[in-house]
């Protein structure tokens, strides 16, 4: 019985968020910042309206650069701000 838990524990871990956004700044050592930008109905007049927010997001080898469409994922808090990391750079 024991085997068929210990064969699958990424089973039981939830899925990381992924985002797309664009880089915004690579001024600090291996950390950028994406805006991340989405669509959604306004709550009172049912326009859809442009809403942004930024997340900082760890570039281990400083490789994005502003304007680079790129794709992160949630994982581990790595600083005060930090909770995302670059997983690949969609569009230079």
């Amino acid at each position: 019985m024991s085997t068929d838990t210990a064969s699958t524990p990424a089973a039981s871990t939830p899925a990381r968020k992924e985002r797309t956004g664009e880089v915004v700044a690579s001024k600090m050592q291996k950390t950028i910042v994406v805006r991340v930008e989405r669509r959604v109905p306004h709550p009172k007049f049912k326009k859809i309206v442009r809403v942004h927010k930024k997340f900082y997001a760890h570039d281990e080898k400083s490789e994005a650069k502003p304007g680079d469409r790129v794709l992160i994922r949630e994982t581990r808090p790595m600083s005060k701000l930090k909770r995302w990391e670059l997983v690949s750079i969609i569009k230079h």
